[in-house]
């Protein structure tokens, strides 16, 4: 895939590295001048409930004006109530942000391969499992009746999407690809206009990243994860100050591609979106170099920090467990706010 800077993007190119890219700690101290908002964006706690901890923890040290926490799914590692209930527990022990967005992820779906918590049984799967319950306990966990939600961190939207079918149940050939109704686009198309008619960028929290984007994502293991990455990179596609979050990958922050700007060809929109890779609390992968992956040795819990000013989004990869800052990119709005 040809690389091209931001001004010099055409329609389908990815831009990567397109804004200058600098260690956190080495970038110019901008202060505080102009700031909107600041908030968090963590990915697959999948049951690694000590390091979500530290993560909160850190978080709280660093961030104490953060006006929220985007979970941008993998809250549990199979989706049980007791699981999901786990979750609260450490919220509830605290430090707590003052508003959570939890997106869903494929690992919230795991409940049918197991007889019971403690019987994998892949082979009778669903094991009495229905689809339905499987939404129902995220609902009573997010505190909402759908899927795809809105709310704002300081006054910015963070609108979190995610699948409406768990697609095994539909299609025996398939498992956790991400299936997303007629309402979700209208509603998601529909809020993009609203936002950019008020000048406002919008940040949109997803599991799954989309095909040639972040880091991991030219390989044919994450490539297919949407049944319809066209017509959803298509909407996203249209607005400059859209920056989209995904998570699923595990993939290193220290990679290059953790930042990217992507063009969708048939927009008029040549400068294309911002997408992150969120990192990940529970473990780290990296490119096998033969299209697989292999485990990142040592601890692993990273994460993200994103300032909103006037005129542009500054977005920091934290590494909780080391409790460092890793690297941060500028991005200018478009339009100020």
């Amino acid at each position: 895939m040809e690389r091209r800077t931001l001004l010099g993007a055409t329609a389908g190119a990815l831009t990567l590295g397109a804004l200058a890219q600098v260690p956190a700690e080495a970038a110019p101290g901008a202060g505080d001048r102009g700031l909107v908002t600041t908030f968090n964006v963590i990915s697959d706690i999948q049951g690694d409930l000590g390091d979500f901890a530290d993560a909160l923890q850190d978080i709280e040290a660093t961030n104490p004006r953060s006006s929220g926490l985007a979970v941008a799914g993998d809250i549990t590692p199979r989706g049980y109530d007791f699981e999901y209930a786990e979750v609260r527990k450490v919220l509830d022990q605290g430090p707590k942000p003052q508003k959570i967005a939890w997106a869903i992820g494929n690992h919230e779906f795991y409940v049918p391969k197991w007889a019971d918590p403690d019987t994998l049984a892949e082979a009778t799967w669903p094991n009495g499992t229905t689809e339905d319950s499987l939404f129902r306990s995220f609902h009573r966990f997010a505190e909402r009746s759908r899927i795809y939600a809105e709310t704002t961190f300081g006054g910015i939207p963070v609108l979190t999407l995610g699948t409406e079918r768990y697609m095994k149940y539909h299609d025996s050939s398939l498992w956790d690809e991400v299936w997303i109704s007629e309402a979700q686009f209208a509603w998601l198309e529909d809020r993009l206009r609203y936002w950019a008619r008020r000048r406002k960028p919008v940040m949109v929290i997803t599991h799954h990243p989309l095909p040639d984007t972040v880091s991991g994502t030219r390989s044919k293991i994450y490539r297919s994860d949407y049944l319809q990455p066209d017509r959803l990179l298509g909407l996203l596609g249209r607005h400059r100050d859209v920056f989209l979050f995904s998570g699923h990958t595990h993939w290193d922050l220290t990679l290059s591609d953790w930042y990217v700007r992507r063009v969708v060809p048939g927009t008029a929109n040549l400068d294309g979106f911002s997408v992150i890779n969120t990192g990940a609390v529970q473990t780290g992968y990296a490119d096998n170099g033969q299209g697989g992956e292999v485990t990142v040795p040592g601890r692993f819990n990273q994460g993200l920090q994103v300032d909103v000013y006037r005129d542009r989004v500054v977005v920091k990869a934290r590494d909780f467990a080391g409790g460092r800052w890793m690297k941060q990119v500028t991005v200018p709005l478009a339009t100020r706010i």
